[in-house]
């Protein structure tokens, strides 16, 4: 990705202050202290095609309700931009947009994991807007990490999202896949060359018992025949708008890719539904940060106020007549963000996961090398960028 004028002074502005100036894109875990629960929610009233009851005793992404159902028709709630971390392995730099990091993520119960990768000296690394400003370390690494999860949880099906900054090859990505042992997990649509259809999806119970329990999308790589588990994702995807600065501001448009259409074209031709659902606030022109002032109500499972995660999920599910396949939330440990999941899948009961919370353990909130050295420029290092920048103009 090429960055403007504007842009390069933006990052350096953000590096001082770690906040993030770039939006997403067209486009080990934490010793938790916490034990394992059942968790309960009201079923959905309005967007569960399953009853509770389930003549199997299979638990699929810790409900049995999950097992038949098809992984189009299944709400999937996400960390967006998992792999950046508040916390202390970055000096808690309001640049990040999550507080526990994405392991953590999937034993609570989330099942998508959003990151942005770019490339950087011949290797894909997990940064946020640059390297040189907020770097989480290489890729294969993080996803040895998820592959390591996957492989002890073999009733669960993950979906990965990348946003492919700088526009590598699918070979490249494939390369990481296959150093991480995560490749061998990897779901093959039937035609993995052309956009599927919402019926050609299978269930959840039939990419368990295949073990391809890996759904990978990625921006900006053309399919492969090398490695067909790598989906271009909005071959298959379509996203509502991702720039969210006041709590009426969230809806259900789709905003990319720019020639799907309508919601309904959208859905007529095999797309799935992905609802970004995570509010920025404007510190200056330009500049936004991850709002953590609002983030219980952001973050609520509930469907009576304005920026409820539960009424956009509701709003979308009403408009498109469709639940939400996919969305994607910060800080996804405040507020009842799996909840909402459960409401939107008509789930009343789950079981298997683990809460999580702050107070847990940093033993793993380190980047993905495991250094624990997020690559962060000093304060009079960036102005003197900021100054080299400037006289460039």
């Amino acid at each position: 990705m090429l960055f403007s004028l504007s842009g390069i002074l933006a990052g350096a502005l953000v590096s001082i202050t770690g906040v993030s100036a770039m939006p997403q894109q067209a486009s080990p875990a934490a010793a938790s202290s916490a034990s394992t629960s059942v968790v309960s929610s009201p079923a959905s009233t309005s967007s569960s095609s399953s009853s509770n009851s389930s003549s199997s005793s299979q638990v699929c992404n810790n409900s049995p309700v999950l097992c038949d159902r098809h992984y189009s028709d299944i709400t999937h709630m996400g960390a967006h931009d998992s792999a950046f971390l508040r916390d202390d392995s970055t000096g808690n730099s309001i640049a990040g947009n999550q507080f526990l990091n994405a392991t953590l993520a999937l034993d609570a119960g989330l099942r998508l994991l959003q990151a942005q990768v770019h490339h950087e000296n011949g290797t894909l690394r997990l940064c946020h807007t640059s390297c040189g400003l907020l770097d989480a370390g290489p890729l294969d690494s993080w996803l040895a990490r998820i592959a390591e999860w996957v492989a002890g949880h073999p009733s669960d099906v993950v979906t990965i999202l990348l946003v492919n900054s700088d526009n590598a090859d699918a070979s490249q990505f494939a390369a990481a896949y296959q150093q991480a042992g995560l490749a061998k997990f990897g779901y093959v649509p039937p035609s993995a060359a052309t956009t599927t259809t919402t019926q050609e999806w299978p269930s959840l119970r039939s990419m368990i018992a295949n073990n391809t329990r890996v759904v990978s999308f990625i921006t900006n790589i053309d399919a492969s025949s090398a490695s067909p588990y790598l989906l271009p994702e909005f071959d298959y995807v379509f996203e509502t708008p991702f720039t969210v600065l006041s709590l009426d501001g969230f809806n259900c448009t789709v905003d990319r890719p720019s020639d799907a259409g309508t919601a309904a074209n959208a859905f007529s031709q095999g797309f799935m539904g992905l609802v970004n659902h995570f509010k920025d606030e404007e510190i200056t022109a330009g500049i936004n940060i991850p709002d953590t002032d609002n983030i219980a109500l952001v973050n609520s499972a509930g469907t009576s106020d304005a920026g409820n995660l539960g009424q956009h999920i509701q709003q979308c599910n009403d408009q498109w007549n469709h639940r939400p396949t996919f969305v994607l939330v910060d800080f996804w440990d405040k507020g009842d963000t799996v909840k909402a999941a459960d409401d939107s899948n008509g789930i009343s009961q789950a079981s298997g996961r683990t809460n999580a919370s702050a107070d847990s353990s940093a033993s793993d909130s380190s980047s993905a090398d495991g250094t624990n050295q997020t690559r962060e420029f000093g304060t009079g290092a960036l102005i003197a960028f900021l100054a080299a920048t400037l006289l460039m103009i």
